[in-house]
């Protein structure tokens, strides 16, 4: 499948990647009908999806079974008056349902939202009225269906609600026996250009309301540098990415660029994540691929991991934030597996990564990927020519648009200007590169702090910090100081062990411990125990909270 899409597909340096890289992208492109149905044309007995939840259930789909489900889910959506171009919110946790309505959708030339389950009334309203979104295919969970009611009393202008199971509401469409009855779909003779809306995400965000990321058909093959070079799969692969489906990392590392490779995906359904339970879920299903963003990684290490049959695991990638090196140490030395570490948004596929023919720098987030022409921006709009220079990370479209990259923020012209403007695309990230290429992260371009005339990034600390036994999680952020500025503050999660240690004494410990790893004058003089860090729905820390409660401490004490 890959070599209708690329010039070349198997390359022995990164010179020849990044020579010999070129992605074909047809005119009329449809991933539901141009992959899917074409491996069930081509491997119809081969396995697609392995999906198993915490309940002990299990299902097993080839690809043959994907474009049987998906014609009639489509068949459905189209009998009840779901079109091209109207908007579907998928509320679907990891339910195996997902994948069908995905490609369905695809097929009648709607533009799915997938969402995340952790989304209150007032959150639904909101997507609702932006988006003007049209139906929505929910779990029948009890308290999605509440906060999907009260939507719906809110805004009445919903045409549908479907249930998956397993309750079918009062009011509700059963999504399970109307595809059952339903007539298959069948593809029209002009469908779609590769340049009609796929899908859209609400974007999480640290800070503000969410925004609206519109990608067109071309955004799947973008997946290809994602899954075939930064994951390394191969067919005969088992992949698991931690993720649920209301999360960009989904269409990252469980759906396009995976099986256009052709992979055999594997999805665990749960419903509180557990250490433990991924990883006997790797040793029983004898995964050989997995992805997961640091935080996963961060709580796994924790475990005894010598109690778990590792040994079919060829391959480890992360992404989401950046990966603490103390994070990439301990895997190693448990598994003997280095983690490849990817850098990207829900706006964009995998702009830089650690990719098969370069080592391995623990904490570098590798390479730009060369479908994106990636540069470093001064705060002046000049590009960053040197090493260890700091700038944000942009995608230059002076060539246009490239093959991955979000079509805007829909209907906000404004904002879409903002972050792309003189044909950069600015991702309001901070890093710097070095002498070899490889680039690093700093922060986020908010979250900077400046101190005493000293510019000091927050992931550098928390590295440090994460460096330590005593801490789980961290988030460094600045505090207002009259002398220098801002000051360094520290908020910790703490491991069990070490809960009732926390006080002056391990204040002090701590902050030696950072002073002995980077520059003193970073040491955080700040430090806060917590037992949780606030995070947006896709798990991103949201230092701008924290600087806010901080902030709002610091009236109160006025």
């Amino acid at each position: 499948m890959l070599e209708r899409f690329l010039k070349q597909t198997t390359f022995t340096s990164l010179d020849d990647f990044y020579k010999n890289f070129a992605l074909y992208v047809p005119e009329d492109f449809n991933f539901a009908y141009d992959i899917m149905d074409e491996w069930a044309k081509e491997a119809p007995e081969r396995l697609a999806m392995i999906w198993t939840n915490d309940q002990g259930l299990e299902k097993q789909f080839t690809f043959a079974d994907l474009k049987r489900e998906s014609d009639k889910a489509a068949g459905f959506f189209h009998a009840i008056g779901i079109g091209k171009g109207d908007k579907v919110l998928l509320i679907m946790k990891r339910r195996y349902q997902f994948w069908i309505v995905m490609l369905a959708l695809h097929k009648i030339g709607a533009i799915a939202i997938p969402a995340s389950f952790l989304l209150t009334e007032k959150d639904i309203v909101y997507r609702i009225k932006c988006a003007d979104i049209k139906t929505i295919v929910s779990c029948g969970d009890e308290e999605i269906v509440k906060h999907v009611n009260d939507a719906y009393a809110e805004w009445p202008a919903l045409s549908h609600r479907i249930s998956i199971g397993p309750i079918v509401p009062e009011g509700w469409l059963d999504f399970n026996a109307g595809t059952e009855a339903a007539k298959p779909y069948v593809r029209p003779l002009l469908h779609n250009k590769a340049t009609d809306p796929l899908l859209m995400y609400f974007t999480s965000g640290t800070s503000g309301q969410p925004k609206m990321v519109l990608h067109d058909q071309t955004y799947a093959i973008g997946h290809i540098g994602t899954a075939a070079f930064w994951h390394n799969l191969k067919p005969g692969a088992l992949h698991l990415t931690v993720s649920d489906s209301g999360w960009g990392k989904c269409a990252w590392g469980k759906l396009y660029g995976q099986w256009i490779v052709g992979v055999t995906l594997f999805v665990y359904d749960h419903e509180k994540f557990t250490p433990a339970d991924i990883l006997h879920k790797i040793e029983q299903y004898k995964i050989t691929s997995f992805c997961a963003p640091p935080t996963i990684y961060r709580f796994m290490i924790r475990e005894n991991l010598s109690k778990f049959d590792l040994s079919s695991l060829q391959y480890a990638t992360t992404a989401g934030e950046a990966l603490n090196a103390a994070v990439y140490q301990k895997f190693l030395k448990a598994t003997g597996l280095q983690i490849k570490e990817g850098f990207g948004q829900t706006e964009t596929t995998c702009l830089l990564a650690t990719l098969p023919w370069i080592p391995t720098k623990p904490g570098s987030m590798g390479v730009p990927m060369p479908q994106y022409d990636v540069k470093l921006v001064r705060n002046d709009g000049t590009i960053v020519t040197k090493p260890g220079e700091h700038g944000q990370i942009a995608v230059c479209t002076k060539h246009g648009k490239p093959v991955g990259l979000f079509c805007g923020y829909y209907n906000d012209v404004d904002l879409t200007y903002q972050a792309w403007h003189n044909n950069l695309y600015f991702t309001g990230d901070v890093a710097y590169f070095d002498e070899d290429g490889y680039y690093w992260y700093v922060g986020r371009a908010d979250d900077v702090i400046k101190s005493s005339g000293y510019r000091i990034g927050p992931f550098e600390v928390e590295s440090a910090l994460m460096t330590h036994p005593a801490v789980v999680e961290c988030a460094i952020t600045g505090v207002p100081d009259e002398i220098r500025g801002q000051i360094v503050k520290a908020t910790i999660v703490l491991g069990k062990e070490w809960k009732e240690k926390a006080g002056e004494e391990l204040i002090k410990e701590l902050q030696q411990h950072v002073k002995t790893i980077t520059a003193p004058y970073k040491y955080p003089r700040v430090i806060e125990f917590v037992d949780e860090l606030p995070k947006t729905h896709s798990g991103k820390i949201r230092h701008v909270e924290i600087r806010e409660k901080d902030a709002q401490k610091a009236q109160k004490s006025c």
